[in-house]
C-alpha cells in the first residue's frame, strides 16, 4: 500500500498521490478526524471525495467513513457541526454542515442484497477494506485515513484514475446484480469525468441491462439528470444506447437510429440529436440548463412514428413536433419529473419547428407577436434550441438560416420595445368588457377576452374607441 508521504506526483500520467492534497483544501477534515480519534474511533475521507481531490476538483461535499456506529457519530458531530440531520441514519449515514461544507459520515458497511430489490440489508463492517470492496468503481474505492494521512487503495483505484478508466472492485456482474443502478452510474461517471469504461464492465452492462427494471423511476431520473448536465453527455448517452440500457429507461433515444435502405436515404436522426444537444450546450450562458438540454435531446423523438416514404423518394416527418411533444410528456411523466419541467420541455419540443415557417422573413408583425406569445417565458430557450437544430453541412444553407433567425430576433426586440410583447394583454380588461357589453361575469366575458387578445396580436396596440367599436361589432355577431 502506498505511503501517504511518498511523492509520486512526478510519475508520468499519474494524478497527485493522496496525502496532503485533500487536507490542504479541506481544513475541517482535520478537525473532525481529531474529534473521532479522541473518542477512540477511526475516520477516513472516502470515495468520490478522494477521487475529486486527486483530480483537483474537490467541492463542498465531503464523504467520510468510520468504525463508529451512527449513535456514536451523532455524539461526536452534534457539538461540533453547524447543523446535523439524520435522514440516512437507517443506512448508517449521519449528515452535517460545517463552515459551508456538506458532510456525510457513514459507518463501515457490509451489505447483502435481495435480487428483487436494490435496497440493501445493511450490516456494519469492522474494517475499511471491507467497506471499500462494496463500492461501485475502483476510483471511488480509495480512502485517506485521518489525521495520520495514510492512503488506502486496495483495488488499484489510483492507477485507474491515472488511466481514466472505470472498473469495479469485484466482478462487474456481482456489483450490478447487487445494485443495478451502478450501470447508470457508469454512464454518468463516463460523462462527468470523460473516462472510458472497461470492456468487462460494458459487457456486463449489456448482458444485465434488464436488471435496471427493478430500480425506481426517481433514481433512474436522478442519474439521467446528472449525466445530461455533465460536461460530456454524449459519452454517457452513447454508452446507454450501445449497452441497451436506453431501451429500458429512455427508449425514444435509440429509436432515433432510423434504419436506412438502398432506396431511401435520410439523415441519421440519432446523430443529429446528439449534435443538437452539444450545440445547445455551447449556447448556454449561465451554466448547465436541464430544460434546454432535455428539449434538445427529445426534440425529434416524434420522427420514428411520423416517418413516411413519399412517392418521389423523399422521407417526411409531418407533425413530428406535435407527436414528439406528447411523447415527451408521457416519458417525462413516467420518469417522475415535475409537472412544471414536463410542461416546459414538451412546449419547447412542440415549438421547435415554428421558426421554419419564417422562410425569407416575410412574417407579419402579428405572426411575430404570436411566436413570442406562444413561447412565453421559454423564448430565450426556444432561440437557443432553434439555432442548435441546424446541423447541415451545407455552409451556405447554415449561414442563411442563422441570418434569418438573426432577423427574427431583431424584429422581436423592436416589437418588444414598442409593445411590451412579453406581457401582451387585450386592450380592455374583464371589468371594461362587462361595462361595454353590459353583461355580468360568465363565459361571454371569457370569449370576448379571447377575441380582444387575437385582435391585439393581429393589430398591435389600438386606440380605445377603435377597440370598443370592434368589440361591439363582434358582440352583435354573437347573436
Amino acid at each position: 500500500m502506498p505511503n501517504a508521504n511518498e511523492d509520486t506526483s512526478t510519475a508520468p500520467g499519474r494524478p497527485r498521490h493522496a496525502a496532503d492534497q485533500p487536507l490542504s483544501v479541506v481544513p475541517v477534515a482535520d478537525d473532525l478526524a481529531r474529534l473521532f480519534r479522541a473518542a477512540g474511533f477511526r475516520l477516513a475521507l472516502v470515495g468520490g471525495s478522494v477521487r475529486d481531490a486527486l483530480l483537483g476538483r474537490l467541492g463542498n461535499d465531503l464523504d467520510f467513513t468510520t468504525d463508529a456506529r451512527p449513535q456514536d457519530v451523532l455524539k461526536i458531530v452534534r457539538p461540533w457541526a453547524d447543523a446535523v440531520w439524520e435522514v440516512g441514519i437507517a443506512f448508517g449515514t449521519v449528515g452535517a454542515q460545517k463552515d459551508g461544507y456538506q458532510i456525510e459520515v457513514t459507518t463501515y458497511r457490509s451489505e447483502a442484497y435481495d435480487r428483487s430489490s436494490r435496497k440493501p440489508e445493511v450490516s456494519y463492517g469492522d474494517t475499511i477494506e471491507e467497506d471499500l470492496v462494496r463500492r461501485d468503481f475502483t476510483v471511488n474505492a480509495m480512502a485517506l485515513a485521518l489525521p495520520e494521512k495514510t492512503f488506502i487503495d486496495p483495488h488499484g483505484g489510483l492507477d485507474d484514475l491515472a488511466a481514466r478508466v472505470l472498473r469495479t472492485p469485484g466482478t462487474p456482474e456481482s456489483s450490478f446484480s447487487d445494485d443495478p443502478l451502478r450501470m447508470m452510474r457508469a454512464a454518468r461517471f463516463a460523462a462527468q469525468l470523460d473516462f472510458e469504461v472497461s470492456p468487462d464492465v460494458v459487457t456486463a452492462m449489456t448482458e444485465m441491462a434488464d436488471r435496471i427494471d427493478i430500480v425506481s423511476a426517481e433514481r433512474v431520473r436522478d442519474e439521467l439528470n446528472k449525466l445530461i448536465l455533465s460536461e460530456h453527455p454524449r459519452k454517457g448517452l452513447t454508452l446507454l444506447v450501445d449497452t441497451g440500457l436506453a431501451d429500458r429507461v429512455l427508449p425514444e433515444l435509440p429509436a432515433l437510429r432510423l434504419e436506412s435502405d438502398e432506396h431511401h436515404r435520410h439523415k441519421d436522426v440519432y446523430e443529429h440529436t446528439l449534435i443538437v444537444l452539444e450545440q445547445a450546450i455551447a449556447l448556454e450562458e449561465d451554466g448547465p440548463d436541464l430544460t434546454l438540454r432535455l428539449a434538445a435531446l427529445l426534440h425529434d423523438i416524434g420522427k420514428p412514428r411520423t416517418r413516411r416514404f413519399e412517392s418521389d423518394g423523399r422521407v417526411s416527418f409531418h407533425h413530428h413536433e406535435v407527436v414528439g411533444a406528447k411523447m415527451t410528456k408521457k416519458r417525462m411523466t413516467g420518469l417522475k419529473y415535475s409537472n412544471e419541467l414536463v410542461k416546459d420541455v414538451s412546449r419547447l419540443v412542440e415549438l421547435h419547428l415554428r421558426f421554419h415557417g419564417y422562410g425569407t422573413g416575410d412574417w407579419t408583425d402579428s405572426a411575430v407577436r404570436r411566436y413570442v406569445r406562444d413561447a412565453g417565458p421559454l423564448l430565450g430557450r426556444l432561440h437557443k434550441l432553434t439555432r442548435s437544430d441546424c446541423t447541415t453541412r451545407n455552409k451556405r444553407r447554415a449561414a442563411a438560416l442563422s441570418h434569418a433567425y438573426d432577423g427574427l430576433e431583431e424584429r422581436i426586440v423592436r416589437l418588444q420595445e414598442q409593445e411590451e410583447l412579453d406581457s401582451i394583454r387585450p386592450d380592455l380588461d374583464g371589468n371594461q368588457i362587462m361595462e361595454v357589453l353590459d353583461v355580468g361575469p360568465g363565459p361571454a366575458v371569457g370569449n370576448a377576452y379571447k377575441f380582444l387578445l387575437e385582435l391585439r396580436l393581429e393589430n398591435g396596440p389600438m386606440e380605445h374607441e377603435a377597440v370598443v367599436t370592434a368589440l361591439k361589432e363582434w358582440w352583435s355577431q354573437q347573436g
